[in-house]
């Protein structure tokens, strides 16, 4: 099975039903790359933190077919995409399209929707500060995330790896043990990361990300966060595919090649 993207049809318009389930991941995943490629590795995060795209046919002229495209953001990175910012990113999808019959009439950016609660007012009135800046902030205002030792977690995913990682904790000895801090907010060279669980051991700092089925297609990403990762100090990172996990002692094990490769 090829790893590779799936690409829509563009000989079609981009919105038609048997490309919109396509385009989105395919124009910011290729546009990242690109920017990357061509240096611009500022706009290239910025494409990259980006959650989806919405495509949507907006004029057709001169055999020439123009989008609105709005991307959608974390409300806390919102701000950021500023006039500037959303030019540069313009720029490299007009690129991406050059020679396809489509180009980009408008490029707008809008927050992402919070998942709201019943409770929703007691949540956002004790919630730690008014603004989240992180993910773990984050996470307090969304309904039906696991809690454990007064830290929480997105998923079940994270916790049953929390788990084993408190069982070894509580296993090595006072003065070698581990340190572990789900969901953190960690700022690197321009840009904000929230890793699912960074863990100290032995001096060194390690990044465990979880990955899920709704993570499909993000491949190209990965790899370029891992990256800005280590160059920022992280020592090693490692995924957890959880549909390729089929039981207990599978997660056990991957806690313990990281741990070992960790300090290696």
């Amino acid at each position: 099975m090829s790893d590779e993207l799936a690409s829509p049809h563009l000989s079609h318009a981009l919105d038609t039903p048997e490309n919109a389930p396509l385009v989105s991941e395919w124009l910011l995943g290729t546009s990242a790359v690109l920017a990357y490629h061509l240096d611009k590795t500022d706009v290239a995060r910025m494409i990259a933190d980006v959650s989806s795209a919405e495509v949507r046919l907006w004029d057709t002229e001169y055999n020439q077919e123009g989008y609105r495209i709005v991307l959608v953001v974390e409300p806390g990175l919102y701000p950021t995409y500023d006039e500037d910012a959303m030019e540069g990113i313009a720029e490299v999808m007009r690129e991406v399209l050059w020679g396809s019959g489509k180009t980009i009439d408008q490029l707008l950016a809008r927050p992402s929707i919070p998942r709201l609660g019943p409770d929703w007012r007691r949540q956002v009135k004790t919630a730690d500060g008014p603004k989240p800046s992180n993910q773990g902030r984050k996470v307090q205002l969304e309904p039906g995330h696991p809690v454990e030792d007064q830290m929480r977690f997105t998923n079940e995913w994270e916790l049953d790896v929390y788990r084993v990682l408190r069982e070894r904790q509580e296993s090595l000895p006072d003065d070698e043990t581990i340190g572990i801090v789900p969901l953190c907010g960690m700022r690197v060279r321009g840009w904000t990361f929230e890793p699912d669980l960074l863990i100290t051991y032995r001096g060194y700092v390690g990044v465990i990300e979880i990955d899920g089925p709704q993570h499909k297609g993000h491949a190209g990403r990965d790899h370029s966060r891992s990256r800005l990762l280590l160059n920022a100090g992280v020592r090693y990172v490692d995924r957890l595919n959880v549909e390729e996990v089929k039981s207990r002692a599978e997660v056990e094990k991957f806690v313990d090649s990281f741990l070992s490769r960790l300090t290696r």
